[in-house]
């Protein structure tokens, strides 16, 4: 590992060595208008990183992880001094006072004292002015990026009403069952170790969970707690499926049920299943879930998607005004 620390220093600083010695000296590795990015900066900036690369990566391919961490920290130094110039040119800027107040609500969310981050930042080779000065670029940058972008992002409903037609329903075709299903296995590990004991208590506890669901408990929270499927991440959601397409033994529950009706305890190859019938109406639209139960949720999936865009467009734009050179 100290081999490896060596060649990473060798890496970052061969870059810039002195014409008339060998001294290591701290140049210029890029230009943003009237200001430069510095070597030093990057190798502070990209510290952590560079260091995880030269624990991680296999040996033929360290110098060129290396490279590209490079490349990320001078863009991301580059993105820095675009919005710092940015913010300077719009006269915003952030007083001692809001940087203190922002650290004391790190400090209170972390639940840590003082001392304890003083202690952690040492660890991180890191001073509280240094930090300090970064929670102020951070600050000025979520001002700036406020003012240029979030607060011109706006979600119309009619967004949100595709965005959930497109994720949360599903059309039954013609001859289709859309189904959720429910299944409790005598090998689970909470069943006994005998074959016919863990049998009777499968079957048990089928009945139990499908006493549940009849009282009214979401079928979908029911799978995701007890059923032993793979489809229990999904909330015990399979889909559509053709007659043709189910066993005998789902075929014949599923076929007697009519929409929104659940199943009794049925025994299959596998242990005990219960399904949930959907609907079976030909073009019928089915909600996995009620639209207002998640209209929130979309609406800020999709604010995230439309200011990440929106900020990329703008980031574009000021640096295509700016005078940018890598060297």
């Amino acid at each position: 590992m100290f081999l490896r620390i060596i060649f990473v220093l060798a890496f970052v600083f061969s870059l810039c060595i002195s014409s008339t010695s060998a001294n290591v000296i701290d140049c210029c590795v890029a230009v943003v208008d009237d200001d430069v990015i510095t070597l030093s900066e990057v190798n502070e900036a990209g510290k952590l990183m560079f260091q995880r690369i030269a624990e991680q990566a296999p040996a033929d391919e360290l110098a060129q992880a290396l490279k590209q961490a490079r490349k990320k920290i001078i863009e991301k130094l580059i993105e820095k001094k675009l919005l710092v110039k940015q913010a300077k040119a719009m006269n915003i800027s952030v007083s001692d006072e809001e940087v203190d107040r922002a650290l004391d609500q790190i400090l209170k969310r972390n639940k840590t004292s003082r001392k304890q981050f003083t202690s952690e930042l040492a660890k991180l080779g890191m001073d509280e002015h240094q930090y300090r000065e970064n929670l102020r670029e951070q600050i000025l940058s979520s001002k700036l990026i406020n003012y240029e972008v979030r607060s011109k992002v706006v979600i119309p409903e009619s967004q949100i009403v595709d965005y959930y037609d497109q994720h949360y329903t599903e059309q039954v075709q013609e001859g289709g069952y859309y189904i959720l299903q429910l299944g409790i296995t005598p090998n689970g590990d909470d069943m006994p170790s005998s074959p016919a004991a863990a049998d009777k208590a499968a079957k048990k506890k089928a009945e139990r969970i499908l006493s549940m669901a009849e009282a009214g408990q979401d079928f979908k929270e029911l799978a995701r707690t007890y059923s032993d499927l793979p489809s229990a991440v999904d909330g015990g959601d399979i889909g559509t499926f053709q007659k043709d397409e189910m066993a005998d033994y789902m075929r014949d529950a599923v076929t007697s049920l009519k929409p929104g009706e659940i199943s009794p305890v049925i025994k299959s190859p596998d242990g005990y299943m219960i399904f949930k019938l959907l609907s079976s109406q030909e073009g019928e639209i089915i909600t996995k879930v009620p639209y207002d139960s998640v209209k929130e949720e979309i609406r800020d999936t999709l604010y995230q998607q439309e200011m990440q865009n929106r900020y990329k467009s703008w980031l574009k734009e000021i640096r295509s005004q700016a005078y940018v050179k890598i060297l």
